[in-house]
């Protein structure tokens, strides 16, 4: 225990605040909405290039829209250690009405105030990627050099909310480099998606489905002419819930709870008549080890069989599509594995009371890795999600010098350390 300690005190003495910051609050300067990533990965490029990597590619994934990823190479005598993250943020729409007069007004102005830096994408992820990036650049400040490979890759896409993406493109053309072999495989993943600095080896796993139901207009005073939507619509709901119930009763993952549905949306009506359409939207919580196929299929007949009358049609639309064509797969690892361990340990003694073991109670990417490649993968980085999507985007200080910190000795631990 000594000696990590001692590990962490020498990379917090070299640790240059002054330029971490700097790289995080370029970093949030870059506008990079769905769509728009090619700005931060320019931002990206450079900053690359000062850490002397060995080798530094980028590729577009759909046209003028890329990813980049890079590695620095050790001695081949350690593991090969990947951080990766989404270039792409959220909309701002809203924000500078929200702040309008105040110092964070510009949503890509990285305002530094009362110990945080604010601003769209702060927390996710700008700060896990700039915490990654930074990282590395305090080993060698400390002069410590690695055994095994640090690798980083930076992908698109995988925010959802604008019109035609959101639908894991960049991590998928990624993905698929790796499946080639184009791409060296990891042996170990941090996506760096804002846990607070815990760290998360499972993740939920979800779809959204979109249900119509189409009847027949009549005047309302002659209302059975009409096939009242609404009105199954309203039964369907009924049925949905109760089976939202039944689902949270099967079990209870230790690190991310229960299953369950909700019911998000619901429009529809008539102008002084019989409703003859009725469109509702609903999110399914999944656990690790749950089929998104049958977990549709439940919600399908649920909805079918509390609509009785057979004139109303029921259309079925899943928009959300990412490592399933249904929705995003849950996924855990062992949160007993050594490397989760090393991990959490590294984090704890930059951090006190951080490096704890919990779930992700969202999704993203990790399923690539954990699922489809069979790498294990983990969710870590300074930021609150909490905070993230909303007009409070903000990261404290403390936190991300703390993930840096954290990050380096993990790198150095995991990977091993060159005599």
């Amino acid at each position: 225990m000594k000696r990590v300690n001692d590990l962490t005190r020498k990379l917090e003495a070299a640790l240059d605040r002054d330029a971490a910051i700097a790289l995080l609050r370029g970093a949030i300067g870059c506008e990079s909405i769905t769509g728009q990533e090619a700005n931060f990965v320019a931002y990206l490029k450079e900053r690359l290039k000062a850490l002397r990597l060995g080798t530094l590619d980028s590729a577009d994934f759909l046209p003028g829209r890329p990813n980049i990823w890079g590695e620095r190479k050790g001695n081949g005598k350690g593991k090969r250690l990947l951080f990766i993250g989404h270039t792409d943020t959220v909309h701002v729409e809203g924000w500078r009405e929200h702040w309008a007069g105040a110092e964070r007004e510009n949503p890509f102005g990285a305002a530094v105030v009362d110990g945080a830096i604010w601003g769209r994408g702060a927390g996710d992820l700008k700060a896990g990627i700039s915490a990654a990036l930074a990282a590395l650049a305090l080993l060698d400040k400390a002069r410590i050099k690695l055994s095994g490979d640090v690798a980083f890759a930076f992908v698109g896409d995988e925010e959802s909310g604008q019109p035609g993406s959101g639908v894991s493109a960049g991590i998928k053309d990624y993905v698929a480099r790796i499946e080639s072999g184009a791409v060296a495989r990891p042996d170990f993943t941090i996506y760096v998606e804002p846990t607070r600095l815990a760290v998360y080896p499972a993740q939920i796993g979800f779809f959204i489905a979109n249900v119509t139901f189409t009847g027949k207009s009549a005047y309302f005073g002659v209302p059975e002419l009409g096939k009242d939507a609404l009105r199954a619509a309203h039964a369907a709901m009924s049925a949905l819930w109760r089976h939202s119930d039944e689902v949270a009763k099967r079990a209870e993952h230790k690190l991310i709870g229960r299953g369950f549905l909700l019911i998000t949306s619901l429009t529809g009506g008539g102008y002084i008549a019989v409703p003859e359409k009725c469109e509702l939207s609903l999110i399914r919580k999944l656990l690790p080890g749950e089929s998104l196929d049958q977990a549709a299929a439940e919600i399908e007949a649920a909805v079918r069989g509390a609509v009785s009358d057979p004139d109303i049609r029921i259309d079925f639309a899943y928009p959300a599509g990412r490592d399933h064509r249904l929705g995003g797969t849950a996924c855990e690892i062992d949160a007993q594995a050594p490397e989760v361990a090393m991990l959490a340990q590294s984090i704890g003694e930059a951090m006190a009371g951080r490096g704890a073991i919990e779930g992700a109670p969202f999704w993203s990417e990790q399923s690539f890795f954990v699922n489809r490649l069979q790498v294990p993968a983990v969710y870590c980085a300074p930021g609150d999600i909490r905070n993230c999507h909303t007009f409070e985007e903000h990261v404290e200080i403390a936190e991300y010098l703390a993930g840096i910190v954290g990050f380096a000795s993990f790198m150095a631990r995991y990977c091993g350390i060159e005599e």
